[in-house]
């Protein structure tokens, strides 16, 4: 399992998470990782944070630490159950598609992740730009229908 952290003006790192993800392990990520990105990309403090709402991202301790921290950074609150807007997602499917056109197939984990970081560093320019300037349209998809499907 890996762990990201982007912005529209950078990538950051990915990071190799060697078991289960839980509540605590994540909050370690949040500290040692986290942290750090935001307050050089952002030193502004205007920086948001989204994260995709999964069980150890909603924990009670990660969800402390990022109120603590909302003077470095704001945290976006995401919809549970809302991936049609959540360019995480597309940012992994192209992560994942990268690896896989790759000559060599990844045989071992350290492979995969060693595949999985070249990759991410070799994201075209202006890709991040691109799936966070789309969230105004993802938005907006979603508004037309009020709660019904979506054709984004």
């Amino acid at each position: 399992m890996v762990w990201d952290v982007c912005s529209w003006r950078d990538m950051g790192p990915l990071i190799h998470l060697e078991t289960t993800l839980t509540g605590d392990r994540y909050l370690s990520v949040l500290y040692d990782h986290l942290h750090s990105f935001m307050s050089i990309v952002h030193s502004d403090g205007l920086g948001q944070f989204q994260q995709d709402n999964a069980t150890p991202q909603a924990s009670r301790v990660a969800t402390k630490w990022l109120q603590q921290h909302s003077s470095d950074f704001r945290h976006f609150h995401w919809p549970p159950k809302s991936p049609e807007m959540n360019i995480i997602e597309d940012i992994r499917d192209a992560l994942l598609h990268a690896v896989e056109k790759r000559s060599l197939p990844p045989r071992t984990p350290m492979d995969l992740f060693t595949a999985l970081q070249d990759s991410w560093c070799e994201f075209p320019p202006g890709y991040l730009q691109t799936k966070v300037e789309s969230m105004s349209r993802r938005f907006a998809s979603l508004m037309r229908p009020r709660g019904g499907p979506t054709r984004y």
